[in-house]
């Protein structure tokens, strides 16, 4: 394959300039064209980052005839909005989003991009084994102490803020990815911040449709971890890179602890951004499918709308 996904990016935030345009830079079958944000600082980041176009708004970027594919690292109450003008905040959204995508002809996938690690795929491989015997329960944490609380977007309602829809986002979507199974009940409290309205620290218990018992929380409250651990009746497995294995250099970390007292780590390379894109990329040129399908990020919007509903009215949830 010679020609490359060219890709725009819609917005100058931090995790498109810190990791997704290197991933792209990195990745065989990509490359960033164009940056625009409404902010004014396209130009800047474009000159900073050697990105050969700038546009001041999204319909500028949209409209470009040069330009393959679109990340929208946008505050998560407007995914929908240019995805669908092209996920999102509830089930209803990521439907008009599919099917709007479907309509145009329009290759749209959502970016959990810890899912691309090899590590999870380990995971898996090790659970099919037997190696831990029967699944019984398994907990998921993913948390930070969010410091600039003032002026951060993840401390705005309107723009869907809080700890569940940053990270504990991917504590459901890792629960359900691993189990291979989904929620048939849950159970959702949450701490807020007084002033803002956005949920601070939350934690959840689901019952999966396999008979599983597994519990997540999530924090700007907290001590930095992204780990999840998965418990069988003859040891268990901890992953504790789960999430964010590229701030260790991409090196995932799995620890298997069986009941006859041994412990066996192992580590597992990867750079989950660019295995990503390059796993897009190749959708786009060659028709492959795509590792995450539009069923699943139906069932994981719906699964959240349940945790929303329960953190809402403090009530059991049944899916």
């Amino acid at each position: 394959m010679e020609h490359k996904v060219r890709f725009g990016i819609m917005s100058t935030a931090a995790i498109a300039k810190d990791a997704m345009i290197p991933a792209i830079r990195r990745a065989d079958h990509a490359e960033v064209v164009a940056i625009a944000s409404e902010s004014g600082t396209a130009s800047q980041v474009a000159r900073e980052l050697g990105i050969p176009k700038a546009y001041d708004n999204y319909e500028q970027l949209l409209d470009d005839p040069d330009i393959d594919a679109v990340y929208i690292p946008l505050p998560n109450s407007l995914h929908a909005e240019w995805t669908i003008k092209p996920a999102a905040l509830c089930e209803e959204d990521v439907r008009r989003m599919i099917e709007a995508c479907g309509k145009n002809g329009v290759l749209f996938m959502e970016a959990f991009m810890y899912q691309s690690h090899p590590q999870h795929e380990r995971v898996k491989q090790l659970l099919a084994a037997g190696e831990i015997g029967d699944i019984k329960y398994m907990r998921a944490h993913f948390s930070f102490y969010l410091q600039d609380r003032e002026t951060n977007i993840r401390m705005n309602h309107e723009l869907g803020g809080g700890s569940l829809f940053d990270v504990g986002c991917y504590c459901v979507h890792s629960t359900r990815h691993i189990l291979d199974a989904e929620p048939i009940e849950l159970f959702v409290q949450s701490y807020f911040d007084p002033h803002r309205s956005v949920d601070l620290t939350t934690n959840g218990w689901m019952r999966m449709e396999n008979g599983v018992l597994a519990q997540f929380t999530c924090s700007f409250d907290m001590f930095p971890q992204n780990e999840y651990e998965v418990v069988g009746t003859k040891g268990k497995i901890v992953v504790s890179r789960a999430y964010r294995p590229d701030v260790n250099e991409g090196e995932g970390r799995i620890t298997v602890v069986t009941n006859d007292g041994n412990i066996r780590e192992e580590t597992v390379p990867g750079d989950q951004y660019t295995l990503q894109i390059e796993h897009f990329s190749r959708g786009i040129l060659e028709g492959l499918p795509l590792l995450y399908s539009s069923e699943q990020m139906i069932k994981q919007a719906r699964a959240l709308d349940a945790c929303r509903t329960s953190m809402e009215t403090g009530n059991i949830v049944r899916l």
